[in-house]
């Protein structure tokens, strides 16, 4: 028995081992980064990459270049409260006050409570929220979970499957293993169909962390009490707290934590609205741009 645990134990320090060496040759091969590059690729980060890959050093390499190809032009952690605050209106998108019983955060989305319709603004919100997300996570926790209720959501009101497609490639592509679930939530017989055509977007790794819970099945509500403490979680979910989504008190948890996120970023916090509400292209003033982008 000791000889067999020795053994695995061994096992499981070798692949440590080898991931730590992995982990130095691709910060080798990387290109030079510019400081916020530099910033992103922690070792944990390099991990996430290597472990979305299967720990192939070449993959990870190019899915992480493509990634700091598309922070450097999309410039996620720029992003403002105040130029999506009007996405956040009726509570589609938002960061629970409560978490998993592994310290994950929580992002609570309900499509069916769409209130806009530009796709490119509703990415940009949902790309906020996932860095917000993160920003959020304590100490040696990675992940987050999403919980989807699916409460007036109809085919009429479902996002494009282009858009649903772009998305699942911005989550997937420059967010690997920042997942841990995704519960959809009581879905309705014609989600069905829509979920059909959707699925071949994602890959195997996703596809696994996507889980269909339904109240009257028991599986379902033991998988949510696996994860859930029911105090914490809403009725809505099954459990016994009460969801209400407050606006005005979200918009100033977020302002607070984009004065947060700029300090880490290490940028300060001019980014803050002067009152007018540009939307469009993103216009920012120049002085933000310290690191060169990474070319």
């Amino acid at each position: 028995m000791f000889s067999r645990w020795s053994h695995s134990h061994h096992n499981q320090e070798n692949d440590s081992l080898q991931h730590e060496s992995k982990v130095k040759e691709l910060r080798a091969a990387l290109r030079p980064l510019s400081d916020r590059g530099l910033k992103y690729c922690t070792d944990a980060c390099l991990r996430r990459y290597l472990e979305a890959r299967n720990w192939n050093v070449d993959k990870s390499k190019k899915m992480l270049e493509e990634t700091l190809k598309w922070r450097s032009t999309y410039k996620p952690e720029e992003i403002r409260w105040h130029e999506i605050a009007v996405e956040g209106e009726t509570g589609k998108v938002y960061r629970a006050n409560f978490h998993d019983r592994d310290g994950r955060t929580v992002l609570i989305l309900r499509p069916g409570k769409q209130n806009t319709t530009s796709l490119h603004n509703q990415l940009r919100h949902l790309v906020y929220m996932i860095e917000n997300a993160i920003l959020n996570l304590p100490e040696g926790q990675e992940q987050m979970v999403w919980l989807i209720d699916f409460t007036g959501w109809s085919l009429s009101t479902s996002v494009p499957i282009k858009s649903a497609r772009d998305t699942i490639n911005v989550l997937q592509n420059h967010y690997p293993e920042r997942l841990a679930m995704a519960v959809l939530y009581n879905p309705p017989r014609i989600f069905e169909a829509f979920w059909k055509i959707v699925k071949y977007f994602l890959d195997a790794k996703t596809f696994q962390k996507v889980k269909f819970v339904y109240p009257k099945n028991k599986e379902s509500v033991e998988l949510m009490r696996s994860y859930f403490d029911e105090e914490n979680l809403p009725t809505d979910f099954g459990g016994k707290a009460i969801l209400e989504y407050n606006h005005e008190e979200f918009s100033k948890q977020m302002v607070q934590d984009d004065i947060k996120s700029a300090t880490l970023w290490g940028f300060d916090n001019k980014l803050q609205s002067t009152g007018t509400d540009q939307s469009g292209p993103e216009i920012t003033p120049e002085p933000i741009c310290l690191a060169p982008a990474a070319s």
